[in-house]
């Protein structure tokens, strides 16, 4: 069953809240950091920006090993080890 945590926050008079330290936990975020907020149907989905913009990365760039012949971790490596050989020719 998928983990969920509820809990609540005030909204002050500039419109800020303090995300409580449960939530905090959870998402990886600590002082200084950057949260996404995602608003769809009413709700709003609260994410740690570092994870999101991984995420979004990761999508964009579905499938684009396979296109480049890389099927295995052992293509990965190979491709490695070639392209350290061109830089050292």
């Amino acid at each position: 069953m998928e983990n969920i945590l509820v809990d609540n926050a005030k909204v002050m008079a500039k419109g800020q809240i303090t995300l409580p330290k449960d939530i905090r936990d959870a998402l990886g975020v600590k002082t200084g950091d950057r949260v996404t907020l995602i608003l769809q149907d009413n709700q709003v989905v609260m994410m740690n920006s570092a994870i999101y913009a991984m995420k979004i990365l990761q999508a964009a760039m579905d499938g684009d090993a396979e296109k480049a012949g890389l099927h295995s971790d052992d293509d990965v490596v190979d491709l490695i080890a070639k392209m350290r050989a061109e830089e050292n020719e």
